[in-house]
């Protein structure tokens, strides 16, 4: 698992219109990488509506949100829509920048074990360095723990 001052891994990865996104694009800005499970899941649902509805507070501390999962492009579009996100979704079918961060884990669910994304979110400062890793977080609370944190950063 990456821990808080290692360089963030690099990626590019397409966003749910096809346009290819890459961490460097957001140098000199705080960048919030958040990895969920699955579109349209009551938790992942809740995370995404959570950042949504926080996104114009993100967007004044100067920090861009990023969600990442294995879903499709043509997924994260109709998982925006549905809920009106104003972030940037990106598809990693081939779980590059998922394995990448070390969030493609084993999980157990009702005794069954299988691999999986392990909901965490990564806060990447202006220079690309993971200035905070939070494991296994809460949907409901996730968006609203990062602003606390943004906010005692200054």
């Amino acid at each position: 698992m990456l821990e808080t001052g290692m360089k963030a891994p690099e990626f590019i990865l397409p966003d749910k219109d096809g346009k290819m996104v890459s961490l460097s694009d957001f140098a000199g800005k705080k960048v919030v990488l958040y990895f969920y499970p699955k579109d349209n899941t009551p938790g992942c649902t809740r995370q995404a509506c959570a950042f949504g509805g926080a996104y114009e507070q993100f967007k004044k501390e100067n920090t861009v949100v990023i969600g990442v999962s294995k879903d499709s492009a043509a997924s994260h579009q109709r998982f925006a829509e549905k809920y009106a996100l104003p972030f940037i979704l990106l598809s990693d079918p081939e779980l590059t920048a998922i394995q990448a961060y070390g969030v493609w884990q084993e999980k157990k669910n009702y005794g069954k074990v299988s691999m999986g994304v392990v909901r965490t979110t990564f806060v990447i400062d202006e220079h690309g360095m993971i200035e905070k890793v939070m494991p296994k977080v809460k949907p409901d609370t996730n968006a609203e723990e990062i602003l606390t944190y943004l906010g005692q950063g200054k």
